[in-house]
This record gives structure tokens, C-alpha cells and sequence, in this order.
């Protein structure tokens, strides 16, 4: 064991999508982020360069789903085709954010199920194992074909909330597809929850039929796994109100406020705060009034950890059976 805890041998590196996790997870981990560059070119193509010979070295690289999507995927699938070509011992894809995960199904005629398609790109490119957290789906897990770690961030939640005044609160999934992740929060919490019924109109647009479960006069707690244009929340609130509910926190795992996310959601008075965590990076101007940002970054370095390890993180995975 040296004094790097037996991490000698990892080289981790991060592309151009969320440096500032890449660097609270080094520091996590007490190592140094490895250089790389990346070179455009005049006919819109780039180029990219590790800076450290990898070879026989565990090789870790960072990249979150995030506009512009496209490039970040085209740099981690050149950054682990490097990896894997130029010797690396193993080669690891950490993933905090798959946005390609909303895409699990074929529901309209002559369309890709894209998050199995680009599955199959990062293990093309040298992946042999994924580390991502709170998938759209859990069948998401099963388009990858080697090792993946599906953490959730289940932990960081409960950590925030167990020590606020939870009494006249209950816990509310929009819809029946995200009850159980609401299920484990509100077990946790020891709260009771309650489930909306959720249509799908547009990518922009959802109708919320009904709130199954008391919420008048309850201060409620939204459980979703992403909140991207905000129309989701905006419906769930509206119902919320109908049904006479106290005020309100959000919570998701990735907050993304795209579109018109953020005058949605400053517009809506019930809203007491909206909870998410760091796993995309947020500029001023898609950061909403109110919000509160919590940290993963240990979870992920702790993955790092136990996998150099060889020790199990079953315990972070998102459906675990809890204990």
C-alpha cells in the first residue's frame, strides 16, 4: 500500500464536458488529473491527445452527456479509443449523466434506440466498463454488455433532507414509471407518497390527470430523475394546487434547464427550493432562483476506489435492494 491508498497505478482523466467534477473527484481520490488536449480543425473536425503514456496504467475518463452532446460523445470515444490502443492495463468510461438513456424504446416507426446504439459505440471504442448513475429506465442497463455501475444519488438526498423539519410532508412522483425511485425516498424519509398520473404530449408538454394520494396541505416533495424543459414539474405543480398542496421542493438527479426551464420554473410561487446534483454543469444563465446543488463527486471517487480495490459498491448501485 503506498500513500495514494493503493491508487498508484490509475490514471484519470476528463473531457471537456464537466471539469469541475473531473477535479472535485481527483481531489476526492487525493491524485492529480491526467493533461489531455484537444486541437480543432478549420473543416469542423478536432483532434485529441492524452499527455501521459497510459500503457499498463487503469485508465478512468470523465464525461457527462451535455450540450454540445455530439462533441463530448465524439471526444470520450476518442479518448478511450487512445486508451485502449495504446496499452492501457483497463480502460473505464464515467458517465454522470447519459442523456441518451431517454431514448430505451422503439415507440414510433423507424426510429433508433439510441441508448442502446451508443452503448455499443463506448464499448466499440475500448470501454470495458461504464460507471453512470440514475439511468431514464433501468432496462438502459441491460444495453450495455460489460461491467456497468448504475450508481444513484439516493444517499446525497437523504443526507439533505433527514435533518429539515419533514412533519405535514409527503413525497410525490409525477408519474408511475419514477414511483419506486419516490418509494425509496419517502421509506427513507419515513414519509408517506403519492403518484400522479402522467401523459406524455410533446418533448415539451405533459398532462398530470390526477395526484393519487393526500397532498392538501401537505409541503411536497417532487421526486424526479431529470427536469430538462420544466414541463413536467410546471404540470405537477398545477395539480399539486388544484388539490389544495402546502408549498413545494423539487428534487431530480440531473438538472439540465434547457429551453424555457428556468422562467418556468422562477414563475412558479409554490416552489420552495429545487434540489439537484452536480452531474452536469450549470452556466449563471440555466441556474433557476432557488436552486440548491449537492455533490456526487465522492460517490464516483469512491467507485474509482473500490474498483482499483477489487471491492464490491453494490451498496451504490440504484436498485439495490436496500438494507
Amino acid at each position: 500500500m503506498t500513500e495514494r491508498g493503493g491508487l498508484e497505478n490509475i490514471l484519470f482523466y476528463s473531457g471537456s464536458s464537466h471539469p469541475t467534477l473531473a477535479e472535485e473527484i481527483a481531489q476526492n481520490l487525493d491524485i492529480e488529473r491526467s493533461p489531455s488536449s484537444v486541437t480543432p480543425f478549420s473543416n469542423d473536425n478536432f483532434e485529441v491527445q492524452l499527455g501521459v503514456s497510459v500503457r499498463q496504467k487503469d485508465v478512468f475518463i470523465l464525461q457527462t452527456f451535455v450540450q454540445p452532446v455530439s462533441d463530448h460523445l465524439l471526444e470520450l470515444l476518442m479518448m478511450l479509443d487512445i486508451a485502449r490502443t495504446s496499452g492501457a492495463r483497463s480502460v473505464h468510461a464515467i458517465i454522470p449523466y447519459y442523456s441518451y438513456a431517454r431514448s430505451d424504446k422503439k415507440d414510433a416507426p423507424r426510429i433508433s434506440i439510441t441508448g442502446r446504439l451508443i452503448a455499443d459505440l463506448l464499448i466499440t471504442a475500448g470501454a470495458e466498463h461504464i460507471v453512470t448513475m440514475h439511468l431514464h429506465s433501468p432496462q438502459v442497463h441491460g444495453f450495455f454488455n460489460i461491467h456497468t455501475d448504475h450508481l444513484t444519488a439516493h444517499s446525497v438526498f437523504v443526507d439533505y433532507f433527514k435533518n429539515q423539519d419533514l412533519s405535514n410532508t409527503v413525497v410525490v412522483s409525477p408519474d408511475i414509471g419514477n414511483a419506486k425511485r419516490a418509494a425509496k425516498l419517502s421509506r427513507a424519509l419515513d414519509l408517506p407518497v403519492a403518484i400522479g398520473e402522467k401523459k406524455r404530449l410533446t418533448d415539451e408538454t405533459v398532462e398530470i390527470s390526477a395526484i393519487l394520494g393526500d397532498v392538501k396541505g401537505k409541503r411536497v416533495l417532487i421526486a424526479e430523475d431529470e427536469i430538462a424543459t420544466g414541463g413536467t414539474i410546471e404540470e405537477t405543480i398545477r395539480a399539486l394546487r388544484q388539490q389544495g398542496a402546502g408549498p413545494i421542493v423539487v428534487t431530480a438527479t440531473h438538472g439540465l434547464f434547457t429551453g424555457k426551464a428556468v422562467d418556468r420554473l422562477n414563475a412558479l410561487d409554490e416552489i420552495e427550493s429545487i434540489v439537484v446534483t452536480n452531474t452536469v454543469p450549470l452556466p449563471p444563465e440555466r441556474q433557476p432562483e432557488r436552486l440548491v446543488t449537492l455533490s456526487v463527486g465522492h460517490i464516483f471517487g469512491e467507485v474509482i476506489r473500490r474498483t482499483v480495490k477489487g471491492e464490491s459498491v453494490g451498496a451504490l448501485f440504484e436498485f439495490w435492494p436496500e438494507t
